[in-house]
């Protein structure tokens, strides 16, 4: 079997983004509104919809948290390029705003980061292809069903590709425990790259050098990190705050 996506949002997602799914298993006895909105988008699409039994449920996914829906795709995550990342705000006459996640290994963080990416208006995300969670089915579940309308380029190197974003006018802006500006102190109006570091390490030294700002969130209580999906979400949600207000 392919790539599954699991759980009824996350297909609800797939369906209304034009996934290419092979079909939909819902267990039997399964119900509800948003099921029903399902079957009537796979219907809308020619998807087949095909209910099963308890134990051939179970052998499709093992995740106990499918809410009785899993789609089946036929091929694995498509990454685009850098370069397509680069054309997406160019085709839409906007600022561009992308998310760099510097090696997030947790697919529940990465879930997370995208969700939020779509929600405060970034235009694609950058993973690095190695020593990072990829997009599996876990993080589509994670995402809400948001990977399915982010674009997400998977590099080599991280450093060349923000170079190649620096070419393009983008300012680096990287999220450290200990930057030397407050989130709030930067100008996000010009074409902005956020870089987000994995929890405990951070972003790495030699991707840190080629930020333009360091920016910090600053904390009140005694724990002294944030989890990196909220850091991010903090961070991002303040570009999009700059970008609407006049």
């Amino acid at each position: 079997m392919g790539r599954i996506i699991v759980g009824r949002q996350p297909v609800v997602e797939a369906l209304r983004a034009g996934t290419q799914i092979e079909k939909i298993l819902v267990l039997q006895g399964v119900h509800g509104r948003i099921v029903q909105e399902i079957r009537s988008l796979a219907q809308d699409k020619d998807v087949p919809v095909v209910e099963i039994g308890r134990q051939e449920f179970r052998e499709s996914a093992s995740d106990a948290t499918t809410q009785g829906v899993i789609a089946v795709i036929a091929t694995q995550q498509q990454y685009v390029e850098l370069e397509d990342l680069l054309s997406i705000p160019t085709g839409r006459n906007q600022r561009g705003f992308l998310l760099i996640l510097d090696e997030i290994e947790d697919p529940h963080n990465l879930g997370a980061l995208i969700r939020t990416a779509e929600c405060a208006g970034v235009h694609g995300v950058i993973i690095p292809k190695h020593h990072s969670a990829s997009v599996t089915s876990a993080v589509a579940k994670a995402s809400a069903g948001a990977v399915e309308h982010m674009a997400i380029a998977e590099v080599t190197n991280v450093s060349n590709a923000i170079g190649r974003l620096k070419e393009n006018g983008y300012w680096i802006v990287g999220l450290d425990a200990v930057g030397d500006k407050l989130y709030t102190g930067v100008d996000y109006k010009t074409p902005t790259a956020l870089i987000v570091g994995s929890e405990g390490k951070g972003i790495r030294r030699l991707v840190k050098e080629h930020c333009d700002f360091l920016v910090k969130i600053p904390l009140h209580g005694k724990i002294e990190s944030l989890n990196a999906s909220v850091a991010g979400g903090l961070v991002m949600f303040e570009v999009a705050k700059q970008r609407t207000t006049n």
